[in-house]
């Protein structure tokens, strides 16, 4: 049964206990590069946001060792690039949480908070990380769009909302009014995977960006 939000802290802790698989995982990481992070990976805030980015999980080398979102890996240079440009982010971005890049009017989530074997966390994994994306929803009311990154992260999010999956399927650059007033913007993942077989180019994830900006109002790219 999902736990009130209330009493559900906003991101889980350092040695978050919940996920057998992915503590064995967690520990085995600790032991072979101690210096890292090695933790379940928070938000990354900003004051009053009223863009959610969703991705699924940490990357090994990428958030799991740099403890803050997209940071470490290839997906990270796309989309902090993209939220700089659009507004969303001021600073440069170094692949590395001492930056000093803050986000404006954005945050950024995974929705499972621990990084997974393989990069794929179990359908039972998601389910139980999900109160802390409800605990982070719920602190933040002044949300109006969602970018999901991914087929799964749209899934999750429209489970974690009680939307049908059946009525709001997954495709890139479509944008689907919610019944809770909020609009989910979907792109294909930015990793170097999708970025690499052109899947996903620069131009596709840009234009998600301009539909996302229209939505809300902002003034077009040049």
């Amino acid at each position: 049964m999902p736990h009130p939000a209330s009493a559900v802290p906003l991101d889980p802790g350092h040695d978050c206990p919940l996920c057998p698989r992915l503590v064995a995982f967690r520990e085995d990481w600790r032991r072979r590069e101690p210096e890292w992070f090695n933790g379940p990976v928070p938000s990354f805030p900003s004051a009053a946001p009223r863009l959610l980015v969703v991705g699924l999980a940490p990357g090994v080398r990428g958030a799991n060792r740099t403890g803050r979102p997209f940071t470490g890996d290839y997906a990270g240079e796309l989309l902090y690039e993209t939220l700089i440009d659009y507004g969303f982010a001021q600073g440069t971005f170094r692949a590395d949480p001492q930056d000093g890049l803050t986000l404006t009017g954005a945050l950024i989530t995974n929705a499972v908070r621990c990084v997974p074997p393989e990069n794929k966390p179990t359908p039972a994994e998601i389910q139980t990380c999900r109160p802390f994306l409800i605990a982070t929803l719920a602190a933040h009311p002044g949300l109006t769009d969602v970018l999901a990154l991914g087929r799964i992260a749209h899934e999750t999010f429209l489970r974690t909302v009680g939307e049908k999956l059946a009525a709001r399927p997954f495709a890139h650059g479509a944008i689907h009014g919610l019944a809770n007033g909020l609009r989910l913007h979907d792109s294909y993942h930015c990793s170097r995977y999708n970025t690499n077989t052109g899947r996903l180019t620069r131009a596709m994830f840009r234009s998600v960006f301009d539909g996302i900006a229209a939505a809300m109002g902002h003034p077009p790219r040049a």
